[in-house]
């Protein structure tokens, strides 16, 4: 009975392998679909479209950036939840992933769904001022704040991101309050900042790089631990004495669960020769991001624990999307 049973499977992996094999080996014998959950001009947008043509050249096949914006990238990350498991489909996830799956009411779950392929790139988040402001840095914006509550307005990308939640500690950890404005992308948040529709700005730093160079954007402090290259001449929060406060802000590249390994396989290797060109790398990098360009294992883990610890941050200080 043993014998017969090996003889049945091993005849039915027979009869399969042949159209699996087939299958990926033909990948990708049609355009790609790359998922950018959010509004074109936003710094996911602009991270894909820095990367897309070469990565279209080195796979031998077209890469079509769908943007896909709305509820804090979480519609863009539905489609992709949905997408077949072929590897037809591929998303570029912005660090709202993490605290998504806290906030929001979701029909999927990120570490179920979805199978990191890399972390492609990490950076700092930036509070910037409009050069009209009297503010030099971010004590005196919470200075400012403590003798006017909610009078001041700062602006993110969206309710429920980590630049609204890290603002929302740093407010509840230090006593201090500002009125939350946020915005449908950072594509729509960075005019209004440039503009001077709202005096302060927490974003990352790749969509306001060029306007802190041109002086229209003072940045008032940034969230890793020290200085940063990307914004030389600026405090961290922690170095201004804000405690040990840290929230890198990050991009990771997603498939669908249930991808033949080798197309996943296939895929990182791609993603990660791109992301190592000298020429794609520093065009990344110069917006204000640094290149991880991570194992599929690496993305994994330092996905899940985003997950873990903004999920803990947002129960401990009753975070909701209405904040």
């Amino acid at each position: 009975m043993m014998q017969r049973r090996k003889l049945i499977a091993l005849t039915a992996a027979g009869l399969a392998a042949p159209s699996v094999l087939r299958a990926q080996g033909a990948w990708p014998e049609r355009p790609i679909r790359l998922i950018v959950p959010w509004a074109p001009g936003g710094s996911t947008d602009t991270v894909a479209r820095l990367f897309q043509p070469r990565l279209a050249a080195v796979l031998g096949q077209n890469v079509i950036i769908e943007n896909r914006g709305g509820a804090s990238g979480s519609i863009g990350a539905s489609e992709m939840a949905r997408a077949p498991a072929d590897g037809s489909a591929w998303m570029l996830a912005y660090d709202n992933e993490a605290p998504n799956q806290s906030l929001l009411r979701l029909n999927y779950k990120t570490m179920e769904d979805l199978v990191p392929v890399s972390l492609v790139a990490t950076g700092p988040l930036v509070m910037t001022a409009h050069k009209d402001t009297p503010f030099q840095n971010f004590r005196e914006v919470m200075e400012a704040a403590k003798k006017d509550p909610d009078r001041l307005n700062y602006a993110t990308s969206g309710v429920g991101g980590l630049a609204h939640i890290a603002t929302t500690l740093l407010q509840q950890q230090n006593g201090f309050r500002m009125t939350h404005v946020p915005y449908r992308g950072g594509g729509p948040a960075v005019t209004a900042a440039i503009a001077g529709e709202i005096p302060l700005f927490m974003t990352n730093v790749v969509i306001v790089s060029q306007h802190i160079r041109a002086g229209t954007l003072r940045p008032l402090g940034v969230t890793t631990r020290g200085e940063t290259r990307h914004v030389p001449g600026t405090q961290s929060f922690a170095q201004q004495g804000f405690g040990n406060f840290e929230a890198p802000t990050w991009w990771a590249f997603f498939g669908r669960t249930g991808t033949p390994q080798p197309i996943v396989d296939r895929m990182h290797a791609a993603l990660r020769q791109v992301l190592n060109e000298p020429e794609v790398k520093a065009r990344i990098e110069e917006q204000g991001c640094d290149i991880v360009a991570s194992s599929p294992d690496e993305a994994r883990s330092f996905v899940g624990a985003e997950i873990e610890r903004w999920g803990a941050v947002i129960r401990e200080n009753n975070i909701r999307m209405d904040s």
